[in-house]
């Protein structure tokens, strides 16, 4: 007579059967391969050195002192930029009445032409008189706003603000001295408005 335990031991495993024909039917290998592929996944591109606080304050560091060089430059090109503006808008105030200034000389010669065609002795001495003071206060006023007449007669001939129109020998004056002045010359602030019409001496007559 048979009992269970014995049909039991009789019957097949339907869950060994299956495992082991999953086993038949899996590729050599494949539980470790897949092992292997999701550990790579997981650790992959991770180096430890690279995660290391030390590592990472140095990058800092290095992109902090960068950055402060940065900084530094930028901050002394805004500073040239400041002072080159400075500059143009002080220039442009200190020479914006040249051309008035210019109008303003043509008056003054013609009252130096005046003065030089007045006839001494004659009735018109008060006159005279008269248009020499017109003339001081015309040429103070200049000075006053920084336009001053060229030094000439007597000085070293210099072509920045001496303009020579002709030379002669002179017994008083050296080579190279502005001997006559025709027409004063005028500087505005350190530019020159007109340069002085001179003549040169070439020297003492052999």
């Amino acid at each position: 007579m048979s009992t269970d335990n014995d049909k039991d031991k009789d019957m097949p495993s339907d869950s060994s059967d299956a495992n082991s024909e999953n086993t038949k039917n899996s590729p050599p290998g494949e539980d470790a391969w897949n092992d292997s592929y999701f550990s790579d996944d997981i650790t992959k591109g991770q180096d430890p050195a690279e995660d290391s606080p030390e590592l990472l304050i140095q990058e800092l560091e290095e992109q902090v002192v960068e950055l402060r060089g940065r900084e530094l430059k930028a901050q002394a090109e805004l500073e040239n930029f400041r002072r080159r503006t400075l500059r143009d808008v002080d220039q442009q105030l200190k020479f914006a009445s040249m051309p008035l200034v210019t109008d303003l000389l043509e008056i003054l010669d013609n009252l130096n032409r005046a003065i030089e065609s007045a006839v001494p002795g004659s009735s018109t001495e008060s006159l005279v008189a008269g248009v020499k003071l017109v003339q001081q206060q015309f040429v103070n006023v200049l000075s006053k706003h920084h336009c001053k007449q060229v030094a000439s007669v007597g000085m070293p001939f210099d072509p920045n603000i001496h303009q020579a129109i002709s030379q002669q020998p002179s017994d008083s004056h050296a080579a190279g001295t502005v001997m006559v002045e025709h027409s004063v010359g005028f500087m505005l602030h350190d530019r020159v408005v007109r340069p002085s019409m001179v003549v040169v001496s070439t020297g003492q007559t052999k």
